[in-house]
């Protein structure tokens, strides 16, 4: 597999179910490049495209997969590399505790869906929001020092958290959008297929 070929089926992986574009957005491609390998997906049957937007065929899950040890054997190896991925698996569960804090809050001593009604409740969890991108924004650059198209997370979760602290909550947590834990949630997928580890872990 080519590496331009690669790259714009690694994004689609990450994405999921995606326009070209945004593929092309991600992971530092140009559009019309990305267009042109889709196309030459679908003709070969790697990629099936529904109405604008792509999914990666099961054929071409399993060669991403193979090939991805190939890709990136040299990053497998650097240990300051893998030991910049540990530290942020670190404070990714920091995240996934703020982020179930932000969702759910405590009443009468029952667990409930967090209707945001209570501000103050909110501002306090977008204060330890930003104390976290503080951490995680340092182990980002050195992640992005060995692969500089990382550093498109944290243009991506800088201007989330940006949004959120102004008032646009929904920029914290909400799927339909690239809120932060939408962004973080891709971060952590492509780490997750570069280092050859799977969630669950």
């Amino acid at each position: 597999m080519k590496a331009d070929e690669h790259l714009c089926l690694h994004g689609l992986a990450i994405k999921k179910h995606a326009t070209a574009d945004a593929i092309a957005h991600l992971v530092g491609l140009e559009t019309q490049k990305v267009e042109r390998i889709l196309a030459t997906s679908v003709a070969k049957g790697r990629v099936i495209e529904v109405k604008g937007k792509y999914v990666l065929s099961p054929t071409a899950r399993i060669a991403l997969e193979a090939d991805y040890s190939r890709v990136y054997a040299d990053l497998r190896g650097n240990a300051r590399f893998i030991a910049a991925y540990e530290q942020f698996e670190t404070i990714n569960l920091a995240l996934k505790t703020l982020i179930t804090d932000w969702q759910v809050v405590e009443v009468a001593g029952t667990r409930v869906p967090n209707n945001h009604s209570d501000r103050h409740n909110d501002e306090q969890l977008i204060d330890r929001l930003g104390d976290l991108h503080e951490r995680v924004n340092s182990v980002l650059a050195d992640l992005a020092s060995y692969l500089p198209r990382l550093s498109i997370y944290r243009d991506k979760l800088l201007a989330a958290l940006e949004r959120a602290e102004a008032g646009e909550i929904e920029w914290v947590s909400d799927a339909h959008i690239e809120s932060y834990h939408t962004v973080w949630f891709e971060l952590h997928e492509d780490l997750l297929r570069i280092v050859g580890r799977t969630r669950n872990e």
